[in-house]
């Protein structure tokens, strides 16, 4: 509590835990969203892959050989090779994937395979004047921000000192990348935007 006690400061712990019980609802409130979004998200990079690797891509050779293997950091093979173990199609991979190993898909590496070719195909509703380069490194940068969003939530951490309107805007506009029907029926139900306004 003494991250909220000094939030708080001068206006006592009544307002401290009015404000760490508003940060448990704005994270559940969050989760909605944050899981369309990773869904949405997901299926249009596995689609842009199968365009190159075939719709059999997680056990595709080539496509592991692309894959970087960093000595010290998150190796996306290392979590393909673990997510398809047992698995019998695709479809039961991709979920099976950590939301990192998406993220590490929208890296230059995979510009020449990858992006040039299918971006505007799985990404339809991207700014269509801006150069493919900058729409993934753009997106790269948005989940990187959904990421650390997601961890804090998930390790129960304080996220009341985020912006988490401009959060929720870059989920809904990360979804509309891909479908402008899907992002308007989130926006229809989703509950997060009213709990994020009733912040204390």
């Amino acid at each position: 509590m003494c991250t909220y006690d000094r939030a708080a400061g001068s206006k006592g712990p009544a307002v401290a835990l009015e404000l760490y019980e508003w940060n448990a609802r704005v994270s559940a409130a969050l989760l909605v969203p944050l899981h369309v979004c990773e869904v949405v998200l997901r299926n249009a990079i596995s689609a842009a892959i199968e365009q190159q690797y075939g719709h059999r891509w997680p056990w595709s050779d080539g496509f592991h050989r692309s894959l970087p293997s960093p000595r010290t950091s998150y190796k996306p093979g290392v979590d393909l090779v673990r997510a398809r173990d047992g698995m019998p199609t695709t479809g039961k991979v991709i979920p099976e994937l950590k939301f990192v190993f998406w993220q590490s898909m929208m890296t230059s590496r995979h510009d020449k395979r990858i992006w040039n070719r299918e971006l505007r195909a799985v990404f339809p509703n991207v700014d269509p004047n801006q150069a493919i380069a900058a729409i993934r490194s753009g997106m790269y940068g948005d989940l990187e921000t959904l990421r650390l969003l997601r961890n804090r939530i998930a390790h129960h951490e304080p996220v009341f000192t985020r912006n988490l309107t401009v959060d929720l805007e870059t989920i809904v506009r990360l979804i509309g990348s891909v479908s402008i029907p899907t992002a308007d029926w989130l926006n229809r139900f989703d509950a997060a935007r009213g709990v994020i306004a009733s912040k204390p």
